[in-house]
């Protein structure tokens, strides 16, 4: 743990949400001499103030946390062999995680998948067929197999996603290279695209792949590569960035949110900038270039003149100092504190280039530095929800995720999800992750850990719609899809005209239940995400460490889950309650029983404001 001066000083009567915005501001600066006063210092911590808690911090922030026994085997590498096995983990001989296992959801007929359902059927009528169906050539809805088609794939991609979440979230729980994981997750928010919009799963999976091979390498490569990417591209429009009709979106983006950073440019770059990336497109899974759609004309980009392309805009922005000093302090801002100065931010930017924007030389000076160990960034950092999950599983030494409670459910209501960020910058992180209503539902998730909800439907096998819900029912109760699929302003229990039953025969398509179907047919194929629950010991883990009194296991749980330790009134209480519930504060009376007043005791230790904190 952090030493014993570093603690949070709550005033009684206040609660856990102004505890922790207290903490914060005050940056523990109750200490101001010693090794604890290194801010913005990046010369390397000298070798002899490494310990346990310097090993617990680098391993919470160049990965997920770990268990006693994970921080121990750190430690005993010492400081620069410790930042030498996080960081270049590509030479440690690793054998490379196990690949995503598809549910093989994907046909080729689905590509080039249409922007929407009425281009779906205006390109059935028009060619005869579409996503690979042909149209009925008579009958009643003679296209409705191919808008069951489509809303099947718009389902299938949704939850082969969610199975994607799952796959990369285990990654990041049992990988031996943590960091690989933690910089993807990074890159992740910082190039954030979006499901909803993309409506590909493997495009997807194909970023996060870019992410966990280049993560930690050369950045100019990196982000060539994800320029170049079809999920990227479906993203920000790149098929209708033509010749004579550019489009500004992807333009703007990489100089604002990917390179630069606002007040960088101008309005001018970014037009100049969206010409050269013209013809810039994708096929399936594969980059294209179409030479007719480029704009080969000169161009005027950031001081500089030329017949550019892509490629060379994306050099030129390398060459701006303000690029490297943008990256620098936003890969600084993730894995040590929010809040640096601009000199701290120039010194880093001037490092990345120093080391040719080679992020591993990036991450190696951060991890070495007095700066990264100084009282400022030491336990300041409000963990978001997939890494308070992460570590929360860690810590409990489990070795894949729960199914129960969802993850996927689990971190979006803490206002995280996997592959589906709420705008083009991403998450804001920092103090957005908490507000009286996010802190309340952290509770519950570690509630929802300890003791499984028994009434838990897996989301993955339903669709929450009423109106599919709607449709299915009626279905089940006997009506025919015309029925079954009146809008919902009409009564369940209104007869229908005859001449509105007689069109059931002959219309084209039904979207309701094109929409139903396609659920259906995406639960058929979709595999479904295992659900077990944590196994969970506590009480053997109490036993092992041979504690005897309530207040012995209290302090064992504050040294294994915590990174900040709590207050002392925190603490004494937790162990009078635990005392209350084991009606004993001697551990071997109780151990035959003690396992739920464990539990109970472990759920409020990490519903307080101190366990937000890594």
């Amino acid at each position: 743990m952090l030493p014993p001066q570093v603690k949070i000083q709550r005033c009684a009567g206040i609660g856990p949400l102004i505890a922790l915005t207290v903490y914060l501001a005050s940056g523990a600066a109750a200490m101001d001499s010693g090794p604890y006063n290194w801010q913005d210092d990046l010369t390397p911590m000298p070798a002899s103030s490494w310990n346990q808690d310097a090993a617990a911090h680098l391993l919470e922030r160049a990965g997920f946390g770990g268990t006693p026994e994970q921080v121990q085997s750190l430690f005993e590498q010492g400081l620069w062999g410790a930042v030498e096995r996080l960081v270049n983990f590509e030479t440690v001989g690793i054998a490379d995680a196990l690949p995503f296992s598809h549910s093989g959801i994907h046909d080729p007929g689905l590509e080039p998948f249409p922007p929407s359902r009425p281009a779906v059927t205006d390109l059935a009528k028009q060619t005869g067929e579409a996503l690979g169906v042909k149209v009925k050539p008579e009958g009643n809805r003679r296209l409705q197999p191919i808008v069951n088609k489509f809303f099947y794939w718009l389902r299938a991609s949704r939850l082969e996603t969610e199975r994607v979440a799952y796959w990369w979230a285990n990654r990041m729980l049992s990988t031996e290279t943590p960091l690989r994981e933690k910089m993807a997750l990074f890159w992740h928010g910082h190039f954030a695209i979006n499901e909803g919009k993309v409506r590909d799963y493997r495009k997807l999976l194909q970023e996060v792949e870019i992410f966990h091979e280049m993560g930690t390498g050369n950045f100019p490569d990196l982000m060539l590569a994800v320029a170049q990417d079809p999920a990227m591209l479906a993203f920000l429009d790149a098929g209708v960035n033509v010749k004579g009709a550019p489009n500004e979106n992807f333009a703007r983006e990489i100089m604002e949110l990917f390179t630069m950073g606002v007040g960088n440019y101008d309005e001018n770059d970014i037009r100049e900038a969206a010409r050269a990336f013209t013809g810039w497109n994708y096929a399936d899974l594969q980059f294209t270039f179409n030479e007719q759609e480029h704009d080969g004309e000169r161009k005027s980009f950031l001081g500089r003149s030329g017949e550019f392309d892509g490629e060379d805009i994306i050099g030129i922005i390398m060459e701006q100092p303000a690029t490297a000093e943008y990256i620098a302090g936003k890969i600084y801002r993730f894995f040590v504190r929010t809040e640096l100065s601009a000199e701290l931010q120039a010194e880093l930017g001037s490092v990345l280039r120093e080391a040719n924007y080679e992020i591993a030389s990036l991450l190696e000076t951060i991890f070495l530095s007095r700066d990264f160990y100084s009282e400022a960034s030491v336990g300041t950092h409000i963990k978001s929800p997939v890494e308070l999950a992460i570590s929360t599983y860690k810590k409990l030494g489990l070795d894949t995720v729960p199914g129960v409670p969802d993850f996927n459910r689990t971190t979006g209501s803490l206002g995280q999800t996997l592959f589906r960020p709420p705008t083009v910058a991403g998450w804001a992180g920092g103090r957005s992750w908490i507000t009286p209503g996010l802190l309340l539902e952290r509770g519950n998730f570690a509630r929802d850990v300890l003791f499984p909800d028994i009434n838990f439907i897996p989301p993955d096998r339903r669709n929450g719609s009423p109106e599919i819900q709607s449709v299915a029912r009626r279905i089940r109760d006997g009506m025919d899809i015309t029925s079954a699929t009146q809008p919902a302003n009409i009564g369940e229990g209104t007869v229908l005209a005859e001449s509105n039953r007689l069109a059931d025969r002959d219309e084209d398509f039904n979207t309701r239940y094109g929409s139903f179907r396609g659920w259906q047919m995406a639960i058929q194929r979709v595999k479904p995400i295992p659900r077990h629950t944590a196994r969970l010991n506590l009480s053997e883990d109490v036993l092992q460490q041979e504690l005897t009194t309530a207040s012995e296991v209290v302090d064992y749980f504050i040294f294994r889950y915590m990174r900040v330790e709590p207050s002392s009134e925190t603490r004494n209480m937790l162990i009078v309650f635990l005392e209350e519930e084991l009606g004993t504060s001697h551990i071997p009376a109780a151990q035959t029983y003690m396992e739920d007043a464990l539990r109970m005791m472990l759920h409020l230790l990490m519903s307080q404001p101190e366990y937000q904190l890594g």
